[in-house]
């Protein structure tokens, strides 16, 4: 042992800092922990402050303003508020209506039940919503899973009112499911749905989309060119019309806002005027047909709770409802920041599960917050949910007297509407920056789009969400693990991969745990920590001149849960340490670490005073100075 000594003494560096105690958490009770553990998973912005220390009165004011945001801001309500949001409404509601048809026909659904569809969700938002900017009604992408899954089992062709039935009765669902989340402060789980998962399946929507579309404009084409023209293709089926517009419009130019905004309504305007004025229905041209007039029948009746496709529109109902809530929530809070206001993602929830099952029985099917009818609605000047209303009511009076107008409206010009919509769905930057940014993230990324292409828009995006998934618990089970090193003239410690600067320090061993440590990954850990010192001893015997292992540091700064087998690790790993006559010191470990080693301490062994300590700094400056003190006993 005394040579070890002597050389570590020679090799030791001259660090000198003051040592700081470290003191153990305050004890609190379990309730005590359990209570704040639950606060911080389900109520993470205490949304119950605003209550503490306020009469009775007053409380029941907030909490009803909490649930119906409309009372915060309705009692302040003015003219020159409503002069902004009509403009806006009324310029949405030019968007929505023919995006409404469009999107209907995109869920082979009649196009009456888009207009439906844009006319009662509004309206429960405005009462229920916290956003100012979100334009709320059908959306691409919701009308695309819906279609397609619901497809697959019954035909919206030969039994059209089972299929309807079925699409209410997944609306109602997905407005269960999402209020469900909102209520009971699940909404984490939409978090699953990485950014990777969407552009990928959003782009492999799209190319599917654009392919059925482009399909429908080539066979009008071949109509009139005397057979030139893919004269095979089968006659076209308007029920085929399965696509995917929406999250494409940007907030580029604002000041030009109309003119995108309004392009969908002058289209089918002048498409519609043509095809009356050359009776173009007669030469091929397919069109709507004539539509129903009046508002939203009731359809509760409708809705299926029991039979064989209950497990179908369950299925249908949670897939629309969690893709809607999440293009819905992410809308809001993107607007809500450009004009920095907050929006609560919990609240939002239960808004947009209530306002689809309120939906479902008035003849609606699933909607969300749409990305292009919302930047419309921003750059137009909304100030409040009422351009909600305006859009609402001028949907209304197209229902109730417009009707007739929408008769000879050609199918080509809302196959048009969609593919237009779509292309902004293929974002090719956003691609190109995860595959700079995060590798395996394009690997997702890649799957979701391939899967929706070459299997099914459901599985593409499961494939995707299951990969992410996997990649989590990789990080779990492999967690990040780490040797540290000096920075010359300091007594900072970082990493020796990313500071090529940075020096180990003779008989220390310095590694950084960064991660929670648990069951899944102990064996991992223990794995690379015996590695790591076989290593330093193999270096060691090459190097006679280096000082030989004495310490082991564990940094637990970065450690942020520990479980019992993680504490059975750092247990096991201090008896392996004096089994070859090595210490284990661990630095900064967080209240919960530390509080977990405490109650397993039964012989004392973790809380000596060579064994904890606040910083590596101070660790090594300590434990450098104890065994200098030591071999100069040894030596004299």
């Amino acid at each position: 042992m005394e040579p070890n000594m002597s050389n570590f003494q020679s090799h030791c560096v001259e660090i000198s800092m003051e040592v700081h105690k470290v003191v153990t958490p305050p004890p609190k009770s379990t309730f005590e922990k359990l209570k704040n553990r639950l606060k911080e998973t389900f109520f993470p912005d205490d949304p119950l402050r605003q209550f503490k220390g306020q009469p009775l009165k007053k409380k029941w004011i907030l909490g009803a303003q909490y649930v119906f945001p409309i009372l915060r801001w309705g009692p302040d309500y003015s003219l020159k508020l409503f002069k902004s949001d009509l403009v806006s409404g009324l310029t949405i509601a030019s968007l929505a209506i023919p995006q409404g048809i469009s999107y209907a026909k995109l869920a082979n659904l009649p196009p009456i039940v888009g207009l439906y569809s844009s006319f009662v969700p509004p309206l429960v938002y405005a009462v229920l919503g916290s956003s100012r900017d979100l334009a709320v009604g059908p959306v691409s992408i919701a009308s695309l899973i819906l279609g397609s899954m619901l497809r697959q089992e019954v035909s919206p062709t030969k039994d059209p009112i089972l299929f309807l039935q079925l699409a209410f009765s997944s609306t109602f669902f997905a407005g269960l499911f999402q209020a469900s989340l909102g209520m009971l402060r699940l909404g984490f789980i939409i978090d699953f749905l990485s950014k990777a998962t969407l552009i990928g399946f959003m782009a492999g929507a799209a190319i599917i989309v654009s392919l059925q579309q482009l399909k429908s404009l080539l066979v009008v084409m071949a109509n009139y060119i005397d057979g030139f023209l893919l004269p095979s293709l089968p006659p076209f089926d308007e029920t085929h019309i399965f696509g995917e517009p929406e999250l494409c419009k940007s907030t580029k130019k604002p000041k030009l806002f109309w003119v995108s905004a309004g392009a969908p309504l002058v289209s089918v305007i002048l498409s519609t005027l043509v095809v009356f004025a050359f009776k173009a229905q007669h030469h091929g041209i397919s069109v709507i047909g004539k539509l129903q007039e009046g508002l939203n029948p009731p359809s509760w009746n409708m809705l299926q709770f029991s039979g064989s496709y209950l497990g179908l529109v369950i299925k249908t109902g949670i897939v629309t409802g969690i893709i809607s809530l999440t293009e819905g929530i992410a809308v809001g809070r993107t607007f809500a920041a450009l004009k920095n206001y907050q929006v609560d993602g919990n609240k939002e929830m239960i808004a947009i599960g209530l306002m689809n099952m309120v939906g479902s029985s008035t003849s609606c099917y699933v909607t969300t917050g749409a990305f292009s009818r919302s930047a419309v609605n921003h750059n137009a000047g909304a100030k409040t949910a009422v351009s909600n209303i305006v859009m609402a009511v001028t949907v209304m009076v197209t229902l109730l007297f417009l009707m007739p107008l929408f008769q000879y409206t050609p199918n080509v010009v809302l196959g048009a509407i969609i593919v237009t919509a779509v292309v902004g769905l293929i974002d090719i930057p956003a691609a190109y920056q995860i595959w700079k940014i995060d590798k395996f993230d394009f690997i997702v990324m890649l799957c979701a789009f391939l899967g929706v292409i070459f299997i099914s828009v459901q599985d593409g995006l499961a494939l995707a969400v299951g990969l992410s998934i996997f990649k989590i618990l990789l990080q779990v089970t492999r967690p990040k693990m780490v040797t540290l090193g000096n920075i010359p003239g300091s007594h900072i410690y970082r990493n020796l991969d990313h500071y090529k600067e940075a020096v180990t320090i003779p008989g220390f061993l310095i590694l950084s745990v960064e991660a929670p440590i648990n069951f899944a990954n102990t064996t991992y850990l223990n794995e690379k920590v015996m590695r790591w010192m076989e290593e330093y001893e193999a270096e060691n015997e090459e190097k006679t001149k280096q000082a030989s292992l004495h310490f082991v540091i564990l940094d637990l700064s970065a450690v942020s849960a520990i479980d019992t087998s993680g504490v059975a690790f750092l247990k096991d790993l201090k008896k392996t340490m004096d089994k070859r006559d090595l210490e284990l010191v661990l630095v900064n470990p967080i209240s919960e670490v530390m509080e977990k080693l405490q109650r397993a301490d039964e012989a004392g062994e973790f809380f000596q005073p060579d064994f904890l300590y606040l910083t590596v700094g101070e660790a090594v400056a300590s434990l450098t100075a104890t065994m200098k003190a030591r071999s100069s006993q040894l030596l004299s």
